[in-house]
């Protein structure tokens, strides 16, 4: 039976942990000693990102990367090319690639939108989408969740991270329910159509955004919402708690995805101290301590997860 790319994210993240591998590769977060050996920052953020796919791939830490478009648009035409290659990269190694894009508009827009990033030089497994324009906006995403377009997925942002999420997703409506709900309905309603197309389905074929940050939210939506996979930001640098990310991976289950606290372990890893502290650091060693860093992170959300 065919298998959307949710699914297979779904049983990546049984085989390999739930974490999710955050690309969001500033320049900045590499040493100036490694910067200075390539031609651009850029090329930099090529090798790092491959360095970290290659080990993470390896140890099987995670079971998908997640590539923030807007710091490889920062680098102009030269990050665009960087950003190409790093999705190739990681689909290469057979874990899932989303593209965090977090589009959202109408007609022609969305479906100009949805061939960039499901085909062609830019084609990634799942992407982002921002429903806030209204539901008309996912139509053209969603479609290619069919077998014959491949089977693509998206994360919907349902119940984000960001402290300014309660200004819209918490607005009341008048039935008494808040605004994120109508969203999950939503979300809800079309994994059901789909289900003609992928009767063995897990889980559904868009996915919804829930941050970890959010623990008054974080039972209530996962028990709302049983088959839903759940893409969960916060872990980390952003002040998630694994044991916020542990209920938001019961039932259908999710992703935790963490960036700058693999991507940025270096300058706190011990065993490469002394080197970072004389300026000597290599490439290897970064990647070595974003390596650590992946494993410590898939151990700690699997130990949250079992003392559930």
């Amino acid at each position: 039976m065919a298998k959307h790319n949710m699914q297979l994210l779904q049983e990546l993240s049984l085989k390999n942990g739930p974490l999710c591998v955050g690309l969001d590769t500033d320049p900045s977060y590499i040493p100036e000693n490694i910067l200075a050996q390539f031609d651009s920052p850029a090329q930099a953020v090529l090798a790092y990102n491959k360095a970290i796919i290659d080990r993470v791939a390896k140890d099987e830490s995670a079971c998908c990367f997640k590539v923030q478009i807007a710091y490889y648009e920062a680098m102009g035409l030269e990050g665009m090319k960087v950003f190409a290659e790093t999705l190739k990269a990681v689909r290469k190694t057979g874990l899932v690639a989303i593209s965090d894009i977090k589009r959202g508009d109408i007609g022609a827009t969305s479906d100009a939108y949805a061939k960039a990033h499901f085909k062609g030089d830019f084609e990634t497994d799942i992407i982002t989408v921002n429903p806030y324009m209204g539901f008309d906006t996912l139509v053209p995403f969603s479609k290619w969740a069919a077998p014959d377009l491949g089977g693509k997925g998206a994360f919907v942002l349902l119940c984000t991270s960001n402290p300014g999420m309660v200004d819209i997703e918490h607005q009341k409506l008048a039935d008494g329910s808040v605004l994120l709900e109508k969203v999950g309905n939503e979300l809800a309603r079309i994994g059901e159509e789909y289900k003609q197309f992928y009767p063995d389905q897990t889980c559904g074929v868009i996915g919804a955004v829930v941050g970890a940050t959010q623990e008054k939210d974080a039972r209530y939506l996962r028990d709302k919402y049983k088959d839903m996979f759940f893409l969960i930001p916060g872990y980390g640098a952003q002040g998630g708690e694994a044991r916020i990310a542990a209920t938001l991976l019961d039932h259908a289950g999710g992703t935790v995805n963490s960036s700058r606290g693999i991507l940025c372990a270096w300058k706190k890893d011990e065993k490469i101290a002394d080197k970072a502290a004389a300026g000597t650091l290599t490439m290897d060693d970064i990647a070595d301590a974003a390596a650590r860093a992946s494993l410590f992170a898939k151990e700690d959300l699997l130990k949250a997860k079992a003392s559930l």
